[in-house]
């Protein structure tokens, strides 16, 4: 993970490079305060203002930024990120100013993916100045855990497969003294029949388990987290063609979530007893894979018909959330990369987000728009629920229609949620396609934040 810990210091009046912001709006008025040198400078840059810009002035011997923002008020998490991309190695301070939201994007910008290749041209920190250090310690642990998602989601199946994932959940058992639970081999196939049915395909050394991590005082509300974890999926006897499998890496992208919450949570002891819940699995091809028309049994009892071997993600998390539920939760919140029709009807840059409740919704909408990441809340309509009707089985992983394919899976997962639980689902990209400021092209999170400050707005921390 890109190290932190140096990018947002205390400003303790020590020498820094000044940095302005200013919109389109102000720029004429900021432009008159500089010499006719300065103008030049920003003109040869053709700056003017406009949001994500970054111009170099000549100041003397050093020099001072300038960086563009859309609006001329508050600073949304992204507004200096172009800037702590773009700028050279230093120590800066806003002027006029403290940075605030806009922290965090200073540091995901400086995000940096080198497990497999060194940069080209590598550049030291750039560090910003701040008063405010509560705040930059928030936003850092934000960032980090934006990172953690990355970092995971990048990594090819090969190296984050099934054991790696346990072994994250080792890392982040031991970092915060949580328990932690594996279940695999027969006790899986006999527990949580439809996880070990999807992964049992898989080598050896990409077999099937369930990672359970427990933590905090039994007498707090339970909160239960669970992640999908299809380290790769090649989506079985039902293949992908080539373009479809080439991002399949990613397919884990709702443990990494999970994952990266739970630390947030633990982290910054939130009153909760946490549960933690992360099927994973490689969703492979060999003799002994699922096939469609099996009929699987689940940890709740209900069978399952299957129609397609590619809607394998909703069954291992159907086990996980029985699980969830058999603790009695005050909440379940789980992250999946589930179907392509929520990218369809979304694009990338928002996590489709079905809830039970209206009110608990609601809190995580606010919670998004308040912190640069808001979900779009998808129906879970009743009306088509008879989609996922089997013939011989209690019900179908997949309906025959090309129609409303998030909610029909966010019903299918909803079977297998406690009857009268408060559960919240994200169907989530977990990848970004281009890159922009302070986001690089790779994985990325959606969701992960609106889902942490409405946990912590609800259990207090």
């Amino acid at each position: 993970m890109t190290d932190t810990k140096d990018l947002i210091q205390p400003d303790r009046g020590q020498d820094a490079i000044a940095i302005h912001l200013v919109n389109k709006d102000g720029f004429d008025d900021f432009a008159r305060s500089l010499s006719a040198g300065q103008r030049a400078a920003l003109a040869a840059q053709k700056f003017d203002g406009s949001g994500g810009q970054v111009g170099i002035v000549p100041d003397g011997d050093t020099f001072f930024a300038v960086g563009g923002v859309a609006g001329p008020d508050s600073l949304l998490s992204w507004c200096m990120a172009a800037l702590a991309e773009a700028l050279p190695e230093g120590t800066y301070r806003l002027e006029g100013r403290e940075p605030g939201a806009a922290m965090f994007g200073w540091m995901t910008a400086q995000y940096r993916f080198t497990r497999y290749r060194a940069e080209e041209r590598p550049t030291g920190p750039r560090v910003l100045l701040t008063t405010e250090i509560a705040r930059a310690e928030a936003l850092r642990a934000e960032a980090e855990a934006e990172m953690k998602v990355r970092d995971l989601v990048n990594t090819p199946a090969e190296d984050m497969g099934p054991a790696a994932l346990e072994a994250e959940c080792e890392a982040l058992a031991k970092a915060y003294g949580a328990n932690l639970k594996v279940v695999r081999g027969d006790t899986l196939e006999q527990e949580y029949p439809m996880i070990h049915a999807v992964g049992r395909a898989a080598a050896r050394h990409h077999a099937p388990r369930l990672m359970h991590l427990d933590w905090g005082d039994e007498n707090d509300p339970v909160l239960a987290i669970v992640g999908k974890g299809v380290c790769f999926d090649s989506g079985g006897l039902d293949i992908k063609p080539a373009s479809g499998m080439r991002l399949m890496k990613k397919d884990m992208g709702g443990a990494a979530h999970a994952l990266a919450l739970a630390g947030l949570v633990m982290g910054a002891g939130l009153k909760v007893r946490l549960h933690l819940l992360i099927p994973a699995v490689e969703n492979a091809i060999s003799g002994s894979a699922f096939r469609p028309g099996d009929v699987l049994a689940s940890r709740k009892g209900l069978t399952v018909e299957i129609h397609n071997t590619d809607a394998e993600g909703r069954l291992i998390l159907g086990d996980a959330l029985t699980r969830a539920s058999e603790e009695k939760p005050d909440l379940i919140v789980d992250f999946a990369t589930l179907t392509g029709a929520a990218r369809v009807a979304l694009g990338p840059d928002f996590a489709a987000m079905m809830a039970r409740r209206d009110a608990t919704a609601e809190a995580f909408l606010e919670a998004g728009k308040a912190n640069d990441d808001a979900p779009w809340r998808l129906p879970l309509p009743d009306s088509y629920r008879e989609w996922l009707a089997s013939d011989i089985a209690d019900l179908a992983n997949a309906h025959q229609n090309a129609f409303a394919g998030a909610s029909v899976a966010g019903l299918f997962l909803d079977r297998f949620v406690g009857e009268g639980l408060d559960w919240v689902h994200f169907d989530t990209f977990a990848w970004r396609p281009a890159a922009k400021p302070g986001r690089a092209k790779g994985g990325g999170a959606y969701g992960l934040r609106a889902s942490w400050h409405a946990l912590r707005k609800r259990y207090g921390g």
